[in-house]
C-alpha cells in the first residue's frame, strides 16, 4: 500500500489524468441517463419497434433521409423538430426510437422531446451507419416518374 501512495505522490500528473480519463469515460455512459433517455444497440432498436410499438423518429436533413432510411421512419429534420412537434402530440406515451447519421444529433432531439413531455425516448447508439453495419436494412425513397438525378 506505501508503495502505491509514493506513485501517486511522485506521479500525480499521471494518477490526475487516469482520473480524468476515468471521469469522462464514466460521465459519457451516465449522461444520457440523467437526461431521460437511454442508448439502444440497433438490434434492441428493432425487438422494442416490433413489441413497444415504437415509433422511429429520423431527424437527418432530407438528402440523407433520401439516400436511405429505416422502414416506416417518421422524418423531421432536426431543424424543423420545434416546429413540427405538433405531429407528434398524440405518440408522447409511445416509445420514440430517434437516429441520425451517427448518434449526435439524435442525442440532441432526444433531449429536446424528453423536455417536451415524452415518456419513454431512445436514442439509436451509432445512427444509421450503426444499423447498417449490424446488417439490418435500409429502404431508399422512390423518385417520382421522369426525374432525372
Amino acid at each position: 500500500m506505501a508503495q502505491y501512495i509514493e506513485f501517486v505522490t511522485n506521479h500525480w500528473d499521471l494518477f490526475a489524468a487516469l482520473a480524468i480519463i476515468l471521469f469522462m469515460l464514466m460521465g459519457s455512459n451516465f449522461s444520457s441517463r440523467l437526461r431521460g433517455y437511454s442508448q439502444v444497440e440497433p438490434v434492441d432498436a428493432v425487438r422494442i419497434y416490433n413489441h413497444e410499438d415504437a415509433v422511429i423518429l429520423d431527424v437527418r436533413d432530407d438528402k440523407e433521409y433520401e439516400e436511405g432510411h429505416i422502414l416506416d421512419s417518421l422524418h423531421i429534420p432536426l431543424g424543423k423538430l420545434g416546429e413540427r412537434l405538433s405531429e407528434l402530440a398524440n405518440m408522447r406515451e409511445k416509445a420514440i426510437i430517434v437516429s441520425c447519421r451517427s448518434g449526435h444529433r439524435s442525442a440532441t432531439a432526444c433531449a429536446r422531446l424528453r423536455k417536451e413531455g415524452f415518456e419513454t425516448v431512445y436514442n439509436l447508439k451509432g445512427g444509421v451507419l450503426a444499423w447498417q453495419n449490424a446488417g439490418l436494412p435500409l429502404q431508399k425513397k422512390k423518385r417520382a416518374k421522369g426525374k432525372k438525378r
